[in-house]
């Protein structure tokens, strides 16, 4: 007599669930903690870099008068709106979380999605932030910038 063969089915673990199933899920759980992960924002990611010293940033002279300075490494905006005034800024975009790289006449701008903030105060000139950009700590010692 020709019995039917066995057919093979999924390795079924002790508590009923299959090796597939069991991979598919884990598939689906680490996927959906990367795009959490990743749409998320941190403080310590945004924040310019701050150490118990306040680091040398550069020379006052640096900063010209109605303008801006970045400094990328310490993610900070160094402003000096009126002469002697100077003003820190996060250098983080709040849209993306780049880094604003260029200081054109009379905005800084970021790389990544062409947010534009005003050289006076780091205020929103155009989006698609929503806001501008945060405060940072520097102080001025002599003729230097520091970041505190």
């Amino acid at each position: 007599m020709n019995e039917p063969k066995p057919q093979s089915s999924p390795a079924v673990g002790e508590d009923g669930l299959s090796r597939r199933t069991f991979l598919g899920t884990a598939a689906a759980v680490g996927a959906t903690g990367l795009l959490v992960s990743a749409c998320g924002t941190s403080n310590a990611a945004t924040a310019p870099t701050t150490s118990a010293d306040p680091k040398l940033l550069g020379p006052t002279s640096g900063v010209p008068v109605g303008s801006a300075k970045i400094y990328a490494d310490q993610r900070v905006v160094v402003l000096q709106p009126t002469a002697g005034t100077f003003v820190g800024l996060s250098a983080v975009c709040p849209h993306g979380g780049c880094i604003v790289s260029n200081v054109e006449a009379t905005d800084i701008t970021c790389p990544c999605h062409g947010s534009a903030f005003s050289v006076k105060d780091g205020s929103l000139v155009n989006g698609p932030a929503t806001k501008g950009l945060s405060p940072a700590a520097v102080t001025v010692k002599g003729n230097d910038v520091f970041l505190a």
